[in-house]
């Protein structure tokens, strides 16, 4: 584990030196995407400089060589989400095609009557797709509500289950509220009843240690692009067993272990699942995000990240006009809010004029904002690399604009 100094990680990330209208780029919008730090950047140039070949098959140094590259991230993968296997990682392009994948491979297979059962507090990423194969199979969804605090009602949760309840698909980490949903006991209820479930890590893998195999998911899908790694690129975790159960995604090459004109025997897990030439590069660059976390330390991260958002909360709640929007207790990252007699967007704009990014509107996720009453919200999010100066530049702002 590397020393936990601000300065010295916030010196690995260069965008981190930009000038907004000649100010210092304050970045609050990590929810969104989060930013590339140099040793990931080197990885991927030294993927495309000196490496890039086609992976799996080929006798050649560099296919050879990619191939490695590209298994060692899949290993990474495994031992930082711990996976019991790497055979139980998927790459994907992100979170949004492993929920597809899941979706349509697993999902595709329910009965007529089946129920898959969401939280209001879904990612569209994780509504959309549910509802498609709704369509398609004539299953119904069910919703868990969450209280005042914008945490899950566990009861409520545990009454939706019925003998038909075929599938759970649930949020960790609201990319909106913040809130950390109880994602041991959603699963432990789900399996009480018999019934599969997936997390969407989206918003967790960055800010929390996961361990897949320590909380019994069934499924676990997270984005590079929110881990400090390249766009394009993530993982799916599947038990092994259900993932030999579920149909392929997509068809093409790798997937196959013979093909005739009249049958196709595929691949196990995880080329089962793989159909094409990947992002080799960007998968390279995930595996080296992932190394560079380890070595910082999760624990050292959620920390520092826990004690930040306590002291941007105290901040915030000083200024007038503003309220915040999700107080469950044990929140990672969003601190959403709303300011009196300001339009969400205008204050963003105001903002930006003191180089701090934020993102305003619905952020994907109408659902839980209409069960607060709202179509919009301001959404600072915090990374491991923001600062209390940044949270005392945003206050500062924010008590100039709502005076």
């Amino acid at each position: 584990m590397i020393n936990y100094n601000i300065e010295d990680i916030r010196s690995q990330f260069p965008i981190l030196e930009r000038k907004i209208d000649g100010k210092p780029l304050i970045y609050l919008d990590n929810t969104a995407t989060s930013e590339t730090p140099r040793c990931v950047v080197d990885a991927i140039v030294s993927g495309y400089c000196d490496t890039k070949a086609n992976v799996h098959r080929g006798v050649h140094t560099l296919s050879q060589e990619a191939t490695e590259l590209q298994e060692e991230c899949r290993r990474r993968v495994r031992d930082y989400i711990g996976a019991s296997s790497e055979e139980e990682v998927i790459f994907t392009r992100g979170t949004t095609e492993g929920i597809n994948l899941v979706a349509s491979s697993f999902g595709s297979l329910f009965p007529k009557d089946g129920e898959i059962i969401l939280t209001v507090m879904e990612h569209h990423a994780n509504i959309v797709p549910w509802q498609l194969i709704a369509q398609e199979t004539g299953a119904v969804l069910k919703v868990a509500p969450v209280d005042k605090s914008g945490q899950i009602i566990l009861s409520e949760y545990e009454k939706l289950f019925t003998r038909r309840t075929k599938f759970v698909s649930a949020t960790h980490v609201s990319n909106t509220l913040g809130t950390v949903t109880p994602v041991a006991e959603l699963i432990a209820i789900a399996h009480r009843h018999g019934v599969r479930i997936m997390i969407d890590g989206a918003q967790s893998v960055a800010h929390i240690p996961v361990n897949v195999s320590a909380l019994d998911a069934d499924f676990f899908v997270f984005s590079g692009h929110k881990i400090f790694a390249p766009t394009g690129i993530g993982a799916l975790y599947g038990k092994k067993e259900v993932l030999e159960a579920a149909r392929p995604y997509h068809g093409g090459g790798n997937m196959i272990a013979d093909v005739t004109f009249e049958r196709t025997i595929y691949n196990p897990a995880p080329n089962k699942f793989e159909a094409g030439t990947a992002s080799i590069a960007d998968a390279v660059g995930l595996g080296a995000a992932l190394e560079y976390l380890t070595a910082v330390g999760m624990d050292a991260i959620n920390r520092h990240e826990h004690e930040l958002l306590q002291y941007a909360t105290k901040e915030l709640s000083k200024i007038s006009g503003l309220h915040m929007i999700g107080t469950a207790a044990n929140k990672a990252s969003a601190l959403s809010f709303i300011l009196d007699g300001v339009p969400d967007e205008k204050v963003g704009e105001y903002l930006n004029q003191y180089g701090i990014a934020v993102r305003t509107g619905h952020h994907c996720a109408q659902p839980i904002l209409r069960s607060f009453g709202l179509e919009s919200v301001v959404r600072p999010t915090l990374a491991f690399y923001n600062s209390t100066e940044d949270i005392d530049a945003l206050v500062k702002a924010l008590k100039s604009l709502a005076h």
